[in-house]
C-alpha cells in the first residue's frame, strides 16, 4: 500500500513530493521537494553505479524516507526490475532471487551478517549502497571481504539522498567520500559541510557535519557538531568515542552526555542486555581513551532507541 501510495503521488499533476526527515536530531519535518530535482538525482546515481536497464533492485526500507523513495525513482528512471518486501531488520530473509542493486541502513546489514543464509545472500548483492548512518569498525571489516562492490552514503533528505559515496572494500577502498558529479563542497569557520548543487538544491546547504576536505573534491566525516560532549570545558565528539567503544562491544550500544552538576556533563554509555558488556570490559576502553573522554557512567537499557529509518535516536538518549 505505501508503494501505490508514493506512486499515486508521483504521477499526480502536483511538481512536489512530499518527504519526511529522519529526526535523528529533532523533530521530524516534512519538506516538499521537486520531482525534477528527485529524476536529477536519481540519474546521478544510476551513472556512478552503471545500472542497467532490468536490473533486479530491492525496496527494503520504509517510503516514508528519502531513502527509499529514491530507490523507487532510480528504477523508474533507469528501468530496473524492483522487488519490495516490507521494511524490517532483516530484510533478506524471504528473498532468494540474485539482486543486482539494494540499498540498506546499517542496522539492516549487520542483521543480515547474523544469519548464515541471509549472510550469503547479502554477499551476492552486486552493487550494495550503505546509508542513514555511518557503518561500525567491525561491520566494516567484514564487509572487506564481500566479492562485489559495497558503498557507504552520504545524503539527507534536503540532498534528495547521497550527494558522495565512500567504496568500502575491493581495490578502491577509501576513507574518503567522493562527491557525485556536479556536486562542490566546502566548510564554514565551524567545520561544517557545505554542499552546493544546483540541480538538487537552490541554495547551498549547511550540514552539521563537521569534516575534512581533500583536494580531489572528497571529504571524511568527523562527527556531528550538534554531537558533541561539553564535559568541564572539553568538547567530546560523540562518534570519536563510539569508535573506540565499537572494538570492544557489539552493535547495541549509544554513547550520549549526561547533565552533571560538576562538569556540565559526562559522558555515558547506554548498552542492551544482549551486549557482552563488563566492568573489565569498560577498563580496557577507558584506559584507550583520552583522559577528559573517558565514560563515567555505563547505563542498562532495554533497547537502544532508533528512528524510524534505523538510526541512533540521540534526542530521547540525552532525555533518559
Amino acid at each position: 500500500m505505501e508503494l501505490q501510495d508514493f506512486l499515486n503521488e508521483w504521477n499526480n499533476n502536483s511538481p512536489f513530493i512530499s518527504v519526511e526527515t529522519s529526526g535523528s536530531t529533532g523533530t521530524p519535518k516534512t519538506l516538499l521537494v521537486e520531482k525534477e530535482k528527485m529524476i536529477a538525482s536519481a540519474r546521478m546515481t544510476c551513472q556512478f553505479l552503471r545500472l542497467k536497464p532490468h536490473d533486479k533492485a530491492l525496496l527494503c526500507m520504509s517510503l516514508k524516507h528519502i531513502g527509499a523513495k529514491m530507490m523507487v525513482v532510480r528504477s523508474l528512471i533507469a528501468n530496473l526490475d524492483l522487488l519490495v518486501t516490507p521494511p524490517s531488520k532483516n530484510p533478506l530473509a524471504d528473498i532468494t532471487e540474485p539482486l543486482n542493486f539494494v540499498a540498506m541502513v546499517p542496522l539492516q546489514v549487520y542483521n543480515s551478517m547474523q544469519n548464515p543464509t541471509e549472510y550469503e545472500r547479502l554477499k551476492r548483492i552486486e552493487k550494495l549502497i550503505i546509508g542513514g548512518g555511518q557503518i561500525d569498525e567491525k561491520l566494516e571489516a567484514n564487509l572487506k571481504k564481500f566479492p562485489n562492490e559495497v558503498w557507504s552514503t552520504y545524503g539527507m533528505t534536503e540532498t534528495l539522498s547521497h550527494i558522495a559515496m565512500r567504496r568500502v572494500n575491493g581495490h578502491n577502498t577509501s576513507h574518503w567520500y567522493q562527491t557525485l558529479p556536479g556536486i562542490n563542497i566546502s566548510t564554514q569557520t565551524d567545520g561544517c559541510l557545505v554542499i552546493d548543487a544546483p540541480h538538487l538544491s537552490e541554495k547551498p546547504i549547511v550540514t552539521n557535519d563537521i569534516v575534512e576536505i581533500n583536494a580531489n573534491n572528497e571529504f571524511k566525516i568527523l562527527g556531528r557538531k550538534d554531537n558533541v560532549i561539553n564535559s568541564g570545558g572539553i568538547k567530546i565528539q560523540i562518534e570519536e568515542v563510539e569508535k573506540i567503544v565499537g572494538k570492544y562491544l557489539n552493535n547495541s550500544f549509544a554513547i550520549s552526555g549526561k547533565k552533571d552538576i560538576m562538569y556540565g556533563e559526562i559522558v555515558v554509555l547506554y548498552y542492551t542486555p544482549s551486549t557482552h558488556f563488563s566492568q573489565e570490559i569498560l577498563d580496557t576502553i577507558n584506559n584507550e581513551l583520552p583522559k577528559y573522554h573517558k565514560i563515567k557512567e555505563a547505563v542498562c537499557i532495554d533497547e537502544i532507541p532508533l528512528t524510524s529509518n534505523g538510526k541512533i535516536d540521540r534526542g530521547s538518549l540525552r532525555n533518559k
